[in-house]
């Protein structure tokens, strides 16, 4: 590049590629709907912990999409390249791909500090070098809650009863929401009992996982011959026989916990006491089936979970702007991970959590008007008539300040017309104006442009509306902060 290039360079404006810029509107509901998110986990005497964005890229191991490439689904960069000869594993640093490898990271160095089990929740952004497309991000948000030391199913119930708490606290009524319980040792018993080999078994629970979308037949081609989709792609099946695929459909459907599915066999028994012991507890608590129920397609995490997985589903239906209907799914999930620790330890710990994805709980909520976004407004905006009396202007912030009301000072340099559009870009509901005349009579002059707005809007003629002073009356000094509440 020349050095005239280098001068006249000038890099475009646009936001990365998968990532996104969020406004004021979206931060502030995302703020209360995560505080009420914490408000419940505080109430189950889960504690806050935090990990750092950045983690030994060793630390997330197998759970990475590929091991022998760092960058392959991660954001990974190297810690210090002078000191790669010979090559060190952990010189490589990654972005964290969620929430879950750093807290068993973190419960690995501080052992012998935490107590035990280890009640804690966490929120933040993670990272996935993955292909973005609609509603798919290089970037967002989880909140999780982890209890890690107890293998008791009584800790994944309540995780299951925590969630359930939680849709209830955001607005979402029961019957709009249910959580689907299910476990990876049934999952494991009926192939087992079935004898679905492991080359294919893979495909057979991806296929189990379809059902919502495909339905029975679309499954039972994806557990055969295979099957092809609207566009003329073909999706090779698992080629099990009739008798699995007829097998497999019925446990798919099944809306109760059978030993029929799993008898024989040693996990998928185990698998079914662990879900017995959590519905004695969800009936001795009150949590009916509406709530929290029993569901044997749901497939999570198929080299991550070691017991029960459970998934929270919003049930309800809703249009977007253009009529077209509006079906959420999931909105969190999680499950049992006895391994994730051992991989520090040596030793199994064993480990169950629940993962609320935020952005799409986010939209759900805003889609059915639920969102308890805080009624904060924009400022009230005190406009700078005179500029030798900028002083005067901020002793008036400063007393709507004291008095709990959001305000500011036009910091710029344009005249009134120019800060009166400036207010209005800012939503303010206010403007506090007083000039050299207002200030003779001790008096300031308040414009309501909310309510100069609807008046607006009933003015027919130009005319009509410039021979009024729309919604603007003025007040004594002294009144200005009680005339200003009053008005908001």
């Amino acid at each position: 590049m020349s050095a005239d290039s280098k001068k006249t360079f000038k890099p475009k404006a646009r936001v990365a590629k998968g990532f996104r810029d969020v406004g004021p509107d979206e931060i502030r509901g995302l703020r209360a709907m995560l505080a009420t998110i914490q408000g419940v986990y505080e109430s189950y005497g889960f504690e806050p912990v935090e990990q750092p964005f950045v983690e030994y890229t060793e630390a997330l191991g197998k759970f990475l999409p590929d091991q022998d490439r760092p960058n392959a689904g991660v954001f990974s960069f190297q810690d210090d390249e002078s000191d790669l000869s010979p090559y060190r594993a952990d010189q490589w640093l990654s972005l964290r791909y969620d929430l879950t490898a750093p807290l068993a990271r973190y419960v690995a160095e501080n052992a012998q500090k935490l107590p035990t089990p280890f009640r804690s929740y966490r929120q933040g952004w993670v990272f996935r070098n993955e292909k973005p497309g609609p509603g798919r991000y290089r970037q967002f948000m989880q909140f999780d809650a982890d209890t890690v030391g107890s293998a008791n199913p009584a800790a994944d119930a309540e995780v299951c009863m925590m969630a359930a708490d939680t849709m209830e606290a955001l607005g979402i009524a029961r019957g709009d929401y249910v959580m689907k319980v299910n476990s990876r040792k049934i999952l494991d018993g009926f192939t087992e009992k079935f004898e679905i080999g492991d080359e294919v078994k893979l495909t057979w629970l991806r296929a189990l996982d379809k059902l919502d979308r495909l339905g029975e037949q679309g499954v039972a081609l994806l557990l055969g011959a295979g099957r092809k989709d609207e566009s003329g792609d073909f999706t090779k099946g698992a080629g099990l026989t009739e008798k699995q695929i007829k097998a497999s459909l019925a446990f798919a459907t099944a809306t109760k916990l059978d030993t029929e599915f799993v008898s024989g066999s040693k996990n998928g028994e185990e698998g079914l006491a662990d879900l017995q012991a959590m519905q004695d507890m969800f009936d001795a608590s009150g949590y009916a089936t509406d709530r929290i129920r029993y569901d044997s397609s749901v497939v999570r995490g198929l080299e991550y979970y070691t017991g029960p997985v459970f998934e929270c589903e919003l049930l309800m239906e809703t249009t977007d702007e253009d009529g077209k209907l509006v079906r959420f799914g999931s909105v969190g999930g999680g499950g049992r991970y006895d391994d994730l620790v051992a991989r520090f330890t040596g030793q199994q710990v064993p480990a169950t959590g629940f993962s609320i994805g935020v952005s799409r709980l986010y939209s759900a909520l805003e889609h059915l008007k639920k969102n308890k976004a805080s009624d904060t407004l924009a400022p009230v905006v005190v406009l700078v008539m005179d500029k030798e009396r900028q002083g005067d202007y901020w002793k008036m912030v400063q007393q709507l300040r004291k008095a709990d009301v959001r305000a500011e000072m036009y910091v710029g340099t344009a005249g009134m017309k120019a800060q009166m559009k400036y207010a209005d870009k800012r939503n303010a509901p206010l403007v506090i104006i007083q000039g050299g005349e207002e200030k003779a009579q001790g008096q300031v002059m308040i414009k309501d442009l909310r309510r100069g707005s609807e008046l607006a809007s009933e003015i027919a003629s130009h005319e009509e509306y410039a021979s009024q002073r729309l919604a603007q009356f003025a007040v004594a000094e002294g009144e200005m902060v009680e005339a200003v509440k009053k008005a908001l």
